[in-house]
């Protein structure tokens, strides 16, 4: 048995043990490394050393001339090995902050977690050599521990379960493996562009640190096991403060946070945002958070990391989106045609906040979601209008005995600055009736439950 097939059926081997006959799928590209694993898992299949279920995916990033082609080989080559083939395009939209290979490779990966919605087992061609590459980059970026461990081999893809199986054999030995089973493949012209960081170290360091030390490959793959045994650990340390840190509303305890060291908070801050897929903020961007909690306690900072916000409110921390400036806007709703009443209305907010509904059918209980009464219906003629802004009036809630201003309700309500930006206000002309999801003013109120409506708002996001 070769070293590509051994090392294959080694970790395999103990993958079946733990999920049985599970479905794997192949990352096919239609270059070498692909090319040489799907080959080898086909002759485990075909010697009845496997039984699993083999599915082959390829994706067409467009980004080459030849894409059409490689997708063609791909259909040609799984036809001649009998594995079903499931081809997948996508469109790749640019990012601050990412390079193309970047995007490619994010594209790639929920491409591939989009293929089953039971968990399969998804297997890359990648070796010690890309292995190698990746440290290199790492160390480039200045990146820590996690970063340095480069490739694991073996890590959660949504659902499913990403193996790297050749992660201990050589491109050398890939390369070898191809010629003996006189094997074809394709080779992506991108690869000789030294403009990409990755390619440049292929092509003009790598060969020059193995030409000085030929066993390069091995210490550098020994360095990244080190910092991922090292990381593992920063890990469970972030796991125990996170248990201490963490509030019953999803953030962070500011006290608690501020017992930490200044190493244990930056650990605490990354595990934090890795366990809500954010990208990595940089050392800079995570002593200003630590620096923020310093201030006075009637401040409300918040703090840009990558690109999520961490914002402050009284004694918790909380990670948010970006959310954009939605002040100016202005829907409006039409509850009537000619001088009938319509029984739903459906109106779509800005800013991933979802949509209101706004139901004049009658009823015989309050409503559901948020048990607020119904509201009164405008007299015709009057302009139904949904804003994100208010002049700060003086109203009565529903809930209330004496009025107050707006702000100082939503301040009652214990609701956070950024979120009171993102309360939909609903006006009959120019006069206040309600606060979506939080008041209704009593002069609103429609005690019969025949009459008035309900406005209920799905899908809503902080």
């Amino acid at each position: 048995m070769n070293i590509i097939t051994s090392a294959l059926q080694n970790t395999l081997k103990t993958l079946f043990e733990t999920h049985g006959n599970i479905e794997l799928i192949i990352a096919y590209s239609g270059g070498i490394d692909s090319q040489v694993l799907l080959h080898a898992l086909v002759q485990l299949k075909q010697n009845k050393l496997i039984s699993n279920e083999i599915t082959v995916c390829h994706v067409n990033h467009g980004l080459s001339d030849n894409a059409e082609s490689w997708q063609k080989l791909a259909e040609q080559e799984c036809i001649k090995l009998s594995v079903k083939l499931i081809v997948k395009r996508v469109n790749l939209l640019s990012k601050a902050q990412q390079s193309l290979e970047a995007l490619a490779r994010d594209a790639r990966y929920n491409a591939l977690k989009s293929l089953r919605d039971k968990k399969s087992i998804v297997l890359t061609g990648h070796h010690s050599d890309d292995q190698s590459e990746t440290f290199l980059l790492a160390l480039k970026r200045g990146a820590g521990l996690k970063g340095l461990s480069a490739m694991s081999v073996q890590t959660k893809l949504g659902q499913h379960l990403l193996v790297r199986p050749l992660l201990s054999v050589s491109r050398q030995e890939i390369e070898s493996y191809a010629e003996n089973h006189q094997l074809s493949w394709v080779e992506d012209e991108s690869n000789l562009n030294t403009c990409f960081d990755r390619n440049f170290l292929r092509q003009e360091i790598i060969p020059l640190l193995r030409e000085r030390w030929p066993s390069i490959n091995n210490t550098i793959n020994r360095s990244a096991s080190h910092c991922l045994a090292g990381q593992e650990l920063l890990d469970e340390l972030a796991e125990q403060d996170l248990s201490v840190c963490k509030s019953a509303d999803s953030g962070l305890h500011v006290p608690a946070l501020t017992t930490l060291s200044p190493a244990r908070f930056n650990n605490l801050i990354r595990f934090f945002m890795a366990q809500q897929g954010c990208l990595m903020p940089s050392t800079e961007q995570v002593n200003q958070v630590r620096q923020q909690l310093q201030a006075d306690e009637d401040k409300n900072p918040q703090i840009k990391v990558a690109e999520q916000v961490f914002r402050r409110f009284k004694n918790t921390l909380f990670l948010t989106p970006e959310y954009n400036d939605i002040s100016s806007w202005q829907g409006q709703i039409e509850l009537f045609q000619d001088t009938q009443m319509l029984g739903n209305n459906l109106l779509v907010l800005p800013d991933n906040l979802g949509e209101l509904i706004f139901n004049t059918d009658a009823v015989t209980s309050s409503n559901s979601s948020t048990n607020l009464p119904r509201v009164s219906l405008p007299t015709h003629g009057q302009q139904v209008t949904v804003r994100f802004c208010h002049e700060n009036p003086k109203c009565l809630p529903h809930f209330r005995q004496h009025s107050r201003t707006v702000k100082k309700v939503l301040q009652e309500l214990n609701i956070a600055p950024w979120q009171r930006k993102r309360i939909a206000f609903l006006y009959y002309d120019n006069e206040l009736v309600a606060a979506i999801n939080h008041f209704i003013c009593q002069p609103f109120i429609e005690s019969d439950p025949k009459l008035g409506m309900q406005v209920e708002h799905t899908k809503l996001t902080d």
